[in-house]
C-alpha cells in the first residue's frame, strides 16, 4: 500500500527537527520505503510518499517525530489504480 504523509514542524522545533533530519533520522522505519519527500518553498510544511505492507510502520515512524511535527497520513491510490473503480461506480450516471 501507500500512504502520503503531510507534515509541519511545531513553533520552536526547527532547529531540532533540521538537526535530526541532517543527522539521517528521517530514513524511513526498516519494512517501509520512502518513494519521495518533498518540502514547500516556504518552509511551512512537506509531504513523503511510503510504500509498505504494514501500517505499524507507519505509525512507528510517525511515533518518532510527533513531539516536533503535526502529522497526518493518508492511504493513497494512484490513477491507474482509480480509474476502473471509478468508471465501473459512476458508469450510467448522469452528467453533470
Amino acid at each position: 500500500m501507500k500512504a502520503m504523509t503531510r507534515f509541519s514542524i511545531r513553533p520552536g522545533a526547527t532547529r531540532e527537527a533540521v538537526a535530526r533530519f541532517l543527522a539521517g533520522d528521517g530514513a524511513p522505519v526498516e519494512g517501509s520505503k520512502l518513494l519521495g519527500r518533498w518540502f514547500s518553498v516556504d518552509l511551512s510544511e512537506g509531504f513523503a510518499l511510503y510504500q509498505t505492507d504494514d501500517p505499524v510502520k507507519l505509525y512507528h515512524g510517525a511515533a518518532r517525530w510527533v513531539e516536533l511535527m503535526e502529522i497526518k497520513t493518508l492511504l493513497v491510490v494512484e490513477d491507474a489504480e482509480a480509474a476502473p473503480i471509478l468508471a465501473s461506480v459512476f458508469a450510467g450516471s448522469p452528467k453533470v
